[in-house]
């Protein structure tokens, strides 16, 4: 029997070669069929079934994803930019169970959760590529990397990168080539050569990738690079090009931003058909094709960037727009308007909007924007721990607050947010916002090139200083020009690193120059007042961050704006061509200041001052809205984004 045995082995084993050839060929023959983890190797070597943070997918077809969730939050400061006394913080409420933050990994029980989903749909027959593209909403996303089949055949894949525009954290989109000239139109910017110190940002761009390394990147894929960006992390494992934006974008370059993002057609598809969305494209076919304006009772055409399609844009908004305001949510965080303050801007557009019955709708199907009503302010009043320097828990808060409203209402899914919007005036409500809400429009004081503003989404939201909700309108006004003694005025409190440079050159010393730290208190803050009142230029420099009320504080005095705040992206900049009314200094000519202003001729000034008067009705608040006050420029700004993200049929 042994002999036998042995008899059957050398037969089989004459017949090893041909079985390892069959299972070879077998194996190179079905290496072009897509298994739910690549091909046949990659899923036989797989680790794990589903990405966990930091782990990669690689894909036959080509992409690549990195699912690490991580962020950033800007903790250098709480208060914002204002020189009046800050609200006390009592009863802070601390989320004894908060969970980890955004920037801890992902959730093992929601990985697990979203495992079993995907092995369901990959058993009913659906391939894992066409799972995760009608799912993408299920998948956390911030860091999610996408490389062409062309990077994937190429020899070093880790030298490639491709952001999708979509998904990008700052979809900041220069130009390929980048002019680092700051452009001098209407005379209104002004660049002089800077004798300042080392601690001014300079004006050139550095460590700009190859041209090898460019290619097959859209515009819209440079993003600039953050020292806290979790984008630092991704670009050291992935060889990711790195880019140093540190040149300043004029306003004729933001423009020209906005005009490509339009173009580009970036915006999210819905998941599925709306009447709402037809509704759209129609009104934007209709804008496109405004009739020629020449002359106008109210509006005033040397401000606007195109007055024929403002006034069509605004008249298709009064008769056509539905907002569907989420009712969901407690207060003091959802629901409580802030009508005091540096901040009170998102509370006078949510009390306006919610108290408004032109544009609301109680019906979300016919909704062709949605209002997520909670307060920035409110959300650091209440969650803030102080001197923590974290607000993981006021993200969190964020994210529990949209995976309600997410399993409650399907809209939010149909479009991943890209038709829901915010009104945020608080220095954290990029940070706060940008993972769960960066798809939303998203309308912030705060509005940075650098810190995430996306052109042709996001909007800047005018930071108004109200002292008193009940007369908004109190003090209005100033003194002619022909009696407006002081060249140029500032005061505040020395916030951020510019103003420290400001006084250092110009506080006493030079008489037409008003330049002081904060001033002493006055009843209703007279001094303060009377000085903008009484000057030709009003200085805005920013503060902690880019934005400042002394913009809106200037051209409510009838003061012109001169804006020390490089990449600072000015309010309503969709329509308003600030150019004509404003002054834009950049902060390395702070030592030049009167230099610049003494260039402008008295007749160029009368000019600017006269717009300025007649820009004025588009930044003020009323107890009740009226046509082309600022809740109507503020909604109109959204509503005229939203149209035009809309992409063709």
């Amino acid at each position: 029997m042994g002999h036998d045995f042995r008899s059957v082995c050398k037969m089989k084993e004459s017949r090893w070669p041909w079985l390892v050839g069959v299972v070879f060929v077998t194996i190179i023959a079905i290496q072009c069929f897509e298994l739910p983890y690549g091909n046949v190797v990659l899923s036989l070597f797989s680790a794990s079934k589903f990405p966990v943070a930091g782990e990669t997918i690689v894909r036959a077809d080509g992409p690549v994803s990195n699912f690490g969730v991580t962020g950033r939050a800007n903790d250098s400061h709480i208060g914002g930019d204002d020189d009046s006394e800050t609200s006390e913080k009592n009863n802070v409420v601390v989320n004894k169970n908060e969970s980890p933050g955004i920037d801890e990994g992902a959730d093992p029980e929601e990985e697990e959760e979203s495992e079993k989903w995907v092995e369901q749909n990959i058993q009913s027959g659906a391939t894992m590529e066409n799972v995760v593209k009608e799912n993408e909403w299920r998948f956390p996303k911030e860091n999610a990397t996408f490389i062409s089949k062309d990077a994937m055949n190429s020899s070093d894949t880790g030298s490639v990168s491709h952001l999708s525009p979509q998904y990008s954290p700052s979809n900041v989109t220069f130009p390929e080539t980048v002019d680092t000239t700051v452009r001098t139109t209407d005379t209104f910017v002004f660049s002089y050569p800077s004798s300042t110190s080392k601690d001014v940002a300079p004006t050139t761009l550095g460590n700009t990738p190859s041209a090898t390394e460019e290619s097959g990147k859209r515009q819209s894929d440079l993003t600039p690079l953050d020292a806290n960006s979790h984008l630092n992390d991704l670009s050291e494992k992935k060889k990711t090009p790195k880019i140093l934006t540190s040149a300043v974008v004029s306003i004729s370059e933001m423009k020209d931003l906005l005009l490509q993002s339009r173009a580009s057609h970036n915006s999210m598809r819905p998941r599925w058909p709306s009447k709402v969305d037809d509704e759209l494209r129609h009104a934007k076919s209709l804008i496109e094709n405004a009739p020629i304006i020449k002359n106008d009772p109210v509006l005033y055409a040397p401000l606007f960037w195109n007055i024929s399609m403002f006034k069509r844009s605004y008249e298709i908004m009064e008769s056509m727009l539905k907002v569907y305001v989420y009712k969901e949510g407690e207060r003091p965080i959802i629901h409580l308007p802030i009508l005091k303050g540096i901040y009170a801007s998102e509370g006078w557009f949510m009390k306006q909007m919610e108290g408004n019955k032109r544009f609301i709708t109680k019906k979300p199907g016919k909704a062709h924007l949605f209002y997520l009503p909670f307060s920035s302010r409110m959300l650091e009043e209440t969650l803030y721990v102080p001197n923590s320097h974290n607000h993981k828990n006021l993200i969190k808060y964020l994210e529990n607050y949209v995976d309600m409203i997410a399993a409650k209402y399907r809209f939010w899914n149909r479009t991943e947010g890209a038709d829901h919007f915010l009104v945020a005036c608080h220095d954290w409500a990029p940070a706060e916002t940008r993972h769960y809400m960066r798809n939303c429009i998203r309308a912030l004081c705060n509005s940075d090139v650098k810190e995430g503003f996306t052109f042709g989404k996001d909007v800047s939201l005018p930071e108004t200083f109200i002292r008193m909700p009940k007369n908004p309108l109190r003090d209005l006004g100033g003194k002619p020009a022909s009696k407006r003694s002081i060249l140029a005025f500032f005061a505040g409190n020395m916030h951020g690193y510019l103003r420290p440079i400001l006084l250092q050159h110009w506080e006493n010393k030079d008489p037409d120059m008003k330049i002081y730290g904060k001033m002493p208190k006055s009843k209703n803050n007279r001094n303060y007042i009377q000085h903008m009142k009484s000057s030709k230029y009003c200085i805005c420099a920013k503060g902690f961050e880019v934005n400042s009320p002394r913009v809106v504080e200037a051209i409510f005095y009838e003061c012109v704006p001169v804006i020390i705040s490089d990449n600072f992206v000015p309010p309503f900049l969709e329509t308003l061509n600030w150019e004509s009314f404003a002054v834009f200094v950049l902060e390395k000519d702070i030592p030049n200041l009167k230099n610049i202003l003494v260039s402008i001729s008295d007749a160029r000034y009368r000019v600017m001052q006269t717009r300025v008067k007649r820009v004025q009705q588009h930044f003020l608040w009323h107890p009740k809205p009226v046509k082309y006050d600022l809740f109507h420029m503020i909604l109109h700004s959204i509503w005229f984004n939203r149209v035009f993200q809309m992409n063709p049929r």
